[in-house]
């Protein structure tokens, strides 16, 4: 829309004047045309190192401005990054940082590498997708098949609740992998699977049920829509020593459990 069109020209004039500012990326819905009338502008600002260094110092990596907005209620919802930081994402960001890029723009730039680092980072290779997809199946038969029937069987009222998040968590990303999505954040992650065109049957409504009444038997019935899904690359036999590995060894091989990746 004109108006967020409008904030963020005024944005860019306002910091690209500072030999600081490296780059302006637009992201979010008004960078992907989806955006209302009220929505905000999202921008990640790209500084040098000795910048980014301060904003880190004095806590602002991440602040609103409401001055440069050219309309009511509006502001732009500034991250500050660097050029480095774009290199790392496109090879190590996690899949929130990935997504948020999806659909990005370069507004403005003094570097012309930012554009092959922006349109990097919301790919991934094909052949992560499918262990990806496994390492969540994983994680999804641990916290349905065992964590929940513990809390279940003792009486652990924390127990249950916290193995269904994570089991309907794990689920869903399992099948965000299988159809090749971006995981975007907690926030929209019924959105992304209810817009998935492969999802099982009645997979919504298990999930809901699972979420208001923990019990080993809707984890099952959620589990095995799951499995029955998609041939997944993780055989049983190796599902605890996937877990462990992702998990518990987490603090050995510096790699993040899956949910936090």
């Amino acid at each position: 829309m004109q108006h967020h069109e409008d904030t963020l020209a005024a944005y860019v004039a306002a910091v690209s004047a500072s030999p600081e500012t490296v780059a302006v990326v637009a992201t979010g819905s008004a960078a992907r045309g989806t955006e209302r009338p009220d929505s905000d502008v999202d921008v990640y600002l790209v500084v040098t190192e000795p910048a980014f260094a301060r904003a880190e110092a004095a806590e602002r990596l991440s602040y609103v401005d409401a001055e440069v907005a050219t309309y009511d209620g509006g502001y732009v919802d500034v991250k500050v990054v660097t050029t480095d930081y774009l290199r790392r994402a496109a090879v190590d960001g996690d899949d929130p940082v990935r997504a948020s890029f999806r659909g990005a723009r370069v507004v403005w730039t003094r570097v012309e590498e930012v554009h092959a680092l922006v349109a990097a980072i919301p790919v991934l290779p094909e052949e992560v997708w499918e262990d990806r997809a496994a390492s969540f199946v994983a994680q999804m038969r641990l916290y349905g098949g065992y964590f929940l029937r513990q809390g279940e069987q003792l009486g652990e009222t924390y127990l249950r609740h916290w193995a269904a998040v994570h089991l309907v968590g794990s689920a869903g990303r399992a099948l965000l992998a299988r159809g090749r999505v971006l995981f975007q954040g907690h926030k929209y992650l019924t959105t992304q699977l209810a817009a998935l065109p492969d999802l099982p049957d009645g997979y919504l409504a298990l999930a809901e049920r699972v979420l208001h009444e923990p019990t080993a038997e809707h984890g099952r019935a959620l589990m095995d829509a799951v499995e029955a899904h998609h041939a997944w690359a993780v055989g049983r036999e190796q599902t605890l020593s996937r877990f462990v590995r992702e998990n518990e060894l987490a603090w050995l091989t510096r790699v993040p459990p899956p949910e936090f990746r």
